[in-house]
């Protein structure tokens, strides 16, 4: 058994330990390989050891890995971006990914409506909210969310399916544990107000250092990459 394999069958472990802790299905949490800085042949390891779903976090790399790991692997793999995207690369994120987690304006929002359309696509997005509030970090205040998400459902070539956050970094896990349940209470909170048929379901929050609380606090996707593929070698 290779090293990935091992460190995966032991996330997996924990993540069904945490949910078991709270009453969850750990089934209903899915797991997200963070493969930026990976090679290729490193997302392979991972999908011969069973992993399906990977994180990139810039346009450049995802273009030249995802080609790579395509010709490379005849099994289907599911294609996130989560990284921060501008507007002049949003054609190619929709040619590469599946899942745009990083949405965070209206601006991108026409961009990434537009690129679907003309490439025949619908990606499923996620709105990023900056939980915390902090000024360098990207994502919408959560005052702002329920506007964005009424733009995105203007967007008929995309998908809205939940909301992402990448909380304020913190000594352990027990402190980011405010910010993941505000990020479940908006998510609910916008559910009150929308058609049944267009409520959001997913939560992605959670990564290699506080993953465990993400899952009792309702994430249905954690961002893991340090604790499946070691320490990232230098971007």
């Amino acid at each position: 058994m290779s090293e990935v394999a091992k460190r995966l069958a032991e996330i997996r472990a924990r993540i069904e330990r945490a949910a078991a802790l709270v009453g969850r299905d750990p089934s209903a949490v899915k797991l997200l390989a963070v493969s930026k800085t990976q090679s290729a042949e490193r997302v392979l390891e991972a999908v011969a050891a069973g992993q399906l779903a990977f994180g990139e976090n810039r346009v450049q790399e995802a273009g030249e890995k995802i080609p790579a790991v395509r010709a490379a692997c005849a099994t289907p793999l599911e294609w996130h971006l989560i990284g921060g995207l501008q507007r002049n690369k949003a054609r190619r994120a929709v040619e590469l990914c599946d899942v745009i987690q990083s949405v965070d304006r209206p601006e991108l929002l026409l961009a990434l409506d537009k690129a679907a359309a003309e490439l025949g696509r619908r990606p499923r997005i996620f709105l990023q909210v900056n939980i915390d509030r902090e000024q360098q970090k990207g994502g919408c205040m959560p005052s702002t969310a329920a506007a964005l998400a009424e733009a995105a459902d203007q967007c008929a070539n995309l998908e809205l399916v939940g909301l992402m956050a990448i909380p304020r970094p913190c000594d352990n896990a027990e402190q980011v544990r405010p910010s993941f349940a505000r990020l479940r209470a908006l998510l609910a909170e916008l559910n009150r107000t929308r058609p049944r048929e267009r409520r959001l379901g997913e939560l992605s929050m959670g990564m290699s250092g506080d993953f465990e609380v993400a899952v009792q606090e309702g994430a249905t996707w954690l961002r893991v990459g340090t604790a499946l593929f070691g320490e990232r070698k230098s971007e």
